[in-house]
């Protein structure tokens, strides 16, 4: 796991949010909140993900769904949902966690998280990766 090792402390040690790694070499890195920067990971790197390590500051169901879909094969959460670590476990993915919660909440913390809800109505991570990255579209469009 000395991939997931260099993205835990590389995390750690710049503040980041994100931080993604293969072979040794850092592929990604971002301080973006939420799912943003792992959608751009996504984006940019596409296959290249596979067999990669990531640490990630909150890892809820659809940032696990997303790894899942990715075939990332490592994840470190500091924060981690029940159903996150649930979900990893499902798609063999190994994972690390300092704490676990009931659920992510949304930025203002008055509700559930929308990519949350929206996660668990998902069975697949193919179906998973569409129906996310849709709301993730629709609610940048709404900010701006």
């Amino acid at each position: 796991m000395k991939d997931l090792e260099v993205a835990k402390a590389e995390l750690k040690k710049h503040g980041l949010n994100l931080v993604v790694v293969k072979d040794g070499r850092i592929l990604f890195e971002t301080r973006e909140h939420g799912l943003k920067g792992l959608f751009e990971a996504i984006e940019k790197l596409g296959g290249e993900l596979d067999g990669s390590s990531a640490a990630d500051r909150i890892v809820g169901l659809a940032a696990a769904l997303l790894c899942a879909y990715v075939k990332v094969k490592a994840v470190y959460a500091v924060v981690a949902s029940r159903k996150a670590l649930e979900a990893l476990e499902k798609h063999g993915v190994y994972v690390e966690f300092e704490e676990v919660v009931p659920v992510i909440l949304n930025r203002n913390k008055t509700g559930v998280c929308p990519f949350e809800k929206l996660a668990a109505e998902i069975s697949n991570v193919e179906e998973a990766y569409e129906k996310l990255r849709g709301l993730e579209r629709e609610l940048r469009l709404n900010m701006t």
